[in-house]
């Protein structure tokens, strides 16, 4: 095997000993890092794949964070749009820095893992990859988002850098963001305006998966539910519009 794991994720380890690993937003990319790589591996499997493939979007699961640390350490958010795009900054970490080499000896899969970590935060994956690149972006988009609502259930929102539910229980979703997402189509990001909008960017994931497991994995959590009972909606309509939307999430998962 051309990709040993086990010295990937030490690999992993000795890297993020360069940042305060006592700092509870360190140890929340940490976490969520290695809870990624279990998506990744758990996809991977029931899609049967080789070995080498499994492992290798296991390894490009260890790797899809990694420019959130200097992001951190350079200025403080995980925001990208108050900071960096994080998935470039983590190509440049592994790549430019020559990183790379230790996680992984051989260059062989160097364009994949590339493209795949650019790949995971945008809002389509490109065109025109080739099929074998273009599954492994698929698989780190799924496992990534699988664990974001993970995220969002348990960690503190000043750590996540998500919403603040005493912030928003009188907040409304705007017409644009909430018709966007009950027609079904891609939610512009650049539109959010309130947090009531980030939580429908939450419920517009379940259009963005690839893999009927992802779906399952959502509902069997029971995560639409979950995320909508964290706030107490004091705002009529729009608990109205939460409701709806759950509802329509649950139903395009369970199709």
């Amino acid at each position: 095997m051309e990709i040993d794991i086990l010295k990937a994720k030490k690999a992993f380890n000795e890297y993020v000993k360069n940042y305060n690993i006592e700092d509870s937003k360190v140890q929340l990319k940490i976490k969520h890092t290695y809870k990624v790589v279990e998506n990744s591996e758990r996809i991977a499997k029931r899609l049967k794949l080789s070995e080498e493939e499994q492992r290798l979007a296991q390894l490009i699961a260890l790797l899809h964070d990694i420019g959130r640390f200097e992001q951190l350490r350079k200025y403080n958010t995980f925001v990208d749009k108050m900071s960096v795009n994080h998935a470039i900054q983590g190509v440049e970490v592994l790549f430019e820095e020559n990183n790379i080499r230790n996680f992984i000896e051989t260059d062989k899969y160097d364009q994949i893992i590339k493209t795949a970590i650019l790949n995971h935060n945008k809002p389509d994956i490109e065109n025109g990859l080739d099929e074998k690149t273009k599954l492994q972006a698929e698989i780190i988009r799924d496992s990534d988002k699988l664990d974001i609502f993970r995220v969002i259930l348990e960690v503190k929102p000043e750590d996540s850098m998500t919403i603040k539910t005493e912030d928003i229980e009188n907040e409304q979703v705007t017409d644009e963001i909430y018709n966007q997402f009950m027609n079904k189509e891609k939610i512009d990001y650049s539109k959010i305006k309130t947090n009531m909008d980030i939580m429908f960017s939450w419920f517009a994931y379940s259009y963005d998966l690839n893999f009927k497991e992802s779906k399952q994995y959502i509902i069997e959590n029971n995560y639409m539910d979950r995320i909508t009972e964290i706030i107490r909606y004091k705002n009529t309509e729009t608990k109205k519009r939460i409701e709806k939307g759950r509802e329509k999430a649950k139903e395009y998962l369970e199709q």
